[in-house]
């Protein structure tokens, strides 16, 4: 892993970005990582866009800011990919990870860039399938676990089943298991 892994996240406010900051983090945790998890709030209200961050090292990590050029950014809501440059600051080879059915030749296109990795996961529709809701920061997390390894699915589950009630938490862990298996990048 690199020094400091650094991962921005996008999404609406009441979608969870913090939340699925806060869960990787804590598996981060587990596994005996340094880390770091912060929101970006302003007058924010439920749907606007918001921010946060999460900052994974194996070494303490020493640095107290906002991620100005993250490793990995992810995108809860892909309407946010004409409203928000979510794509600011990214490191060049880093990883967009979006929540869109689109393949990943599809994003590149509409974003005319081939400067990231791109991973798609259709986390609306698997947290239908098995929340009955469209929450998707769990199916993100799984997307993220897939997409950079910083952490084990073993270490995740830990977190969500602290996190969650029993129920919700096994409902919520099998969304993160389907997103794992359908995060996709060509």
């Amino acid at each position: 892993m690199k020094k400091v892994l650094e991962i921005r996240w996008h999404g609406r406010g009441g979608q969870g970005a913090w939340t699925a900051s806060e869960l990787l983090a804590k598996a981060a945790v587990y596994e005996g990582k340094s880390i770091q998890s912060f929101p970006e709030f302003g007058p924010e209200r439920m749907g606007a866009p918001v921010a946060a961050f999460t900052r994974i090292s194996n070494e303490p990590i020493k640095m107290h800011c906002a991620v100005y050029n993250p490793d990995v950014v992810v995108v809860l809501d892909a309407t946010l990919l004409k409203s928000v440059p979510v794509t600011e600051g990214l490191n060049e080879n880093g990883k967009l990870i979006i929540n869109s059915r689109e393949n990943s030749s599809e994003i590149k296109q509409m974003l005319r860039t081939d400067m990231f990795e791109i991973w798609t996961v259709p986390a609306t529709e698997i947290a239908i399938k098995i929340l009955g809701l469209p929450i998707t920061s769990t199916a993100m997390l799984g997307a993220v676990a897939r997409a950079t390894s910083v952490v084990s699915l073993e270490s995740i589950k830990k977190t969500v089943k602290e996190r969650f009630r029993s129920d919700v938490a096994e409902k919520n862990f099998a969304v993160i298991e389907e997103a794992y298996k359908e995060a996709r990048s060509e």
